[in-house]
């Protein structure tokens, strides 16, 4: 058996087990592999922590993280928080009035634009966020 991570087009991540990759990829030409969420059959294969086999007499690792959760991690590590200061430090960099280093943080619209306009390279990537429970969820 072979148990593979999916998501489907609009971002739902399941997980789907099959015989070997052949019998994915035969369910996946008949669409018969739908998500639960939403039922579309536009459905991919992600990486699966799970589905990684070990050697004999290795000892499973202490703990199995997400892919999203190992971005997240290496992001936090790699990239200074600058928070709202995201394209104010870009410009900096760009210009070469400060060192030149990862940095993370958000920005708007506008400001976004303006990194665009002087030909500055970044991208947005949603992270989950941290945060304790709404009571009323």
């Amino acid at each position: 058996m072979i148990a593979y991570d999916l998501i489907c087009g609009r971002d739902h991540v399941f997980e789907g087990w099959f015989e070997n990759a052949a019998a994915y990829d035969a369910q996946k030409e008949k669409n018969l592999i739908a998500c639960p969420s939403c039922g579309s059959t536009d459905v991919r294969r992600t990486p699966s922590t799970f589905g990684i086999a070990r050697h004999r007499g290795e000892q499973p690792a202490e703990e199995t993280v997400h892919p999203a959760e190992q971005l997240r991690r290496f992001i936090e590590d790699h990239f200074e928080d600058v928070g709202a200061n995201f394209a104010k430090e870009a410009l900096k960099m760009h210009y070469q009035v400060s060192e030149t280093r990862n940095i993370r943080g958000v920005s708007t619209e506008q400001e976004e634009e303006l990194l665009k306009q002087e030909g500055i390279s970044f991208f947005k990537l949603p992270l989950p966020i941290d945060r304790p429970p709404d009571p009323e969820e």
